[in-house]
């Protein structure tokens, strides 16, 4: 007699995959991606098809970050230096055969298609201090700091290289992140903190003599210079470098606390914001949605952040905490330096918004990211009590 056997259905087959999975992290990233494709319909509905093109960026940033997520940190971890050494060489390939694009040498051909290798170091930095800090755990020297410095410094030299400050912003922070919660001693922290405040304070009392026409700074290149000067004041200029900083902050002045409303932002539709889709999407997002959109905003990233350091908190080993909390704090580096440079408290670095910006790189970045807080959290859930 024949036996029929009855085919498992599509959702008994996903029940394993989702077996695990920390819903509220899904849920504050669901909330987030539908906030983002709102915002980019609503400042980019006549820009071209930058609203198609961003749904499908992040449908693949989902992708990347549901196939992150089945990776065990264990995995992740023996994948550390490997990634970390091809980032290295990926970057000298840019520095030797780069390809040039609107005057920075950032890009390498390999053939198949065109990579920013510094967008790997992203995600390879954080891995590979949290994996050496692994290794070192319950021995901690102070050398061990040094070489974790060392370690971090090697790609953010190569990245200042091409030049790509934001980029390095990024990275350093990633870097840092992780040598900050192994234990570095607050009495290293401190000076340089006291340090930079004081020389930002000496920069804004010498601006007038500093920002002169024809002052080299030595230490930085002329368009990096022209834009600190330009933050610190940006009315010497108000058609040219002062430009995007004036009219976002404009914008984001006349959003009030209520927001022109949905689609109806004068400066976004009137092209007075540059680059509304990317860099200055936040200075759009403000002056339609207002105050109150704002708030909403910010108490997403918040609980974004929230759920991120706790997934940190409650990781089963070294290794996994201090690569989780990397990745939670690239997050709010992402935000607080956009939101900043719109705002004109920070200098205007190319940083996109999380989930808002357009731009599959980013996207992609941020995926396997949260794939990777995705997986350590199941990894926790997923241990026998």
């Amino acid at each position: 007699m024949a036996v029929v056997l009855d085919k498992p259905s599509l959702l008994q087959r996903a029940i394993p995959f989702m077996r695990g999975f920390d819903w509220p992290l899904i849920a504050i990233v669901c909330f987030m991606a539908a906030l983002g494709l709102v915002t980019m319909y609503s400042v980019g509905f006549d820009h071209g098809s930058r609203f198609a093109q961003h749904s499908r960026n992040m449908l693949i940033g989902a992708g990347v970050m549901l196939v992150f997520s089945q990776i065990p940190p264990q995995r992740l971890m023996s994948l550390a230096l490997p990634v970390y050494l091809v980032g290295v060489a990926l970057l000298l390939g840019v520095e030797f055969a780069g390809v040039m694009r609107k005057g920075a040498q950032r890009w390498l051909d390999i053939g198949v298609t065109v990579i920013q290798p510094s967008e790997i170091m992203k995600i390879a930095m954080p891995m590979m201090l949290a994996w050496w800090f692994h290794r070192r755990e319950g021995q901690l020297k102070a050398t061990d700091f040094i070489v974790a410095g060392g370690l971090l410094a090697v790609p953010i030299a190569l990245i200042l290289l091409q030049p790509d400050l934001g980029t390095t912003l990024l990275v350093m922070a990633s870097g840092l992140a992780v040598i900050f919660f192994a234990g570095l001693s607050w009495k290293l922290i401190v000076p340089p903190v006291v340090l930079l405040a004081v020389g930002i304070v000496v920069l804004i009392f010498n601006e007038s003599s500093w920002c002169a026409p024809g002052v080299d700074w030595q230490v930085l290149h002329e368009y990096q210079r022209q834009r600190v000067c330009t933050l610190l004041d940006p009315t010497k200029d108000p058609l040219g470098k002062g430009f995007h900083i004036i009219q976002g902050m404009i914008a984001i002045g006349s959003g009030g606390v209520w927001g022109k409303g949905f689609m109806q932002g004068t400066q976004t539709h009137l092209e007075f914001i540059p680059e509304r889709t990317t860099d200055f999407i936040y200075a759009a997002f403000s002056e339609e949605f207002g105050l109150v959109g704002v708030l909403v905003l910010l108490a997403g990233f918040t609980a974004l952040i929230g759920r991120g350091l706790i997934i940190a908190a409650e990781a089963p080993t070294l290794f996994s905490r201090l690569l989780a909390g990397a990745l939670t704090l690239n997050l709010f580096v992402y935000a607080f330096v956009n939101m900043g440079m719109v705002s004109g408290i920070l200098p205007v670095v190319g940083v996109p918004l999380p989930f808002v910006s357009y731009g599959g790189t980013a996207m992609v970045t941020m995926g396997v990211g949260l794939g990777m807080l995705l997986a350590i959290s199941r990894a926790k859930r997923l241990v026998p009590s």
